[in-house]
């Protein structure tokens, strides 16, 4: 079974930095896409990045480059760096997997990640 544990969430001013982790457990992860999503209040849960566990591929929805996903394959973890923090940039922030043929090119398709964490609150004051 697989679990996904958020954490690194908090509050802090616009223009901020944090670190999001997010670790897995429960199986190997060889041939998983790795990803994060966000949902803000009253919006529908948006991508934000993903990695391909093998290869350290990385895909990004549009964040003016202020977001960087990344892996540490050693201690099961997945990371999100964020820079530069905007108010529009406060959501929950969840952690999901599913394996790259479930995927195909839909990295970005909520609907087709079948395992999930719980969410990390990230707040950014203006």
């Amino acid at each position: 079974q697989v679990q996904l544990v958020e954490s690194g969430g908090g509050l802090v001013q616009t223009g901020g930095s944090l670190r999001l982790s997010c670790r897995a457990s429960g199986r190997t992860f060889s041939n998983y896409i790795m990803a994060w999503f966000r949902q803000a209040p009253g919006k529908e849960r948006e991508f934000v990045a993903a990695i391909n566990w093998n290869d350290g591929n990385t895909y990004y929805q549009d964040s003016e480059g202020r977001f960087t996903i990344s892996r540490d394959n050693a201690n099961n973890t997945i990371y999100l760096q964020m820079n530069n923090l905007h108010p529009e940039d406060t959501a929950v922030y969840y952690c999901a997997a599913a394996l790259l043929a479930r995927l195909g090119i839909k990295m970005a398709a909520a609907n087709k990640y079948d395992n999930w964490g719980q969410g990390t609150q990230v707040i950014v004051s203006s």
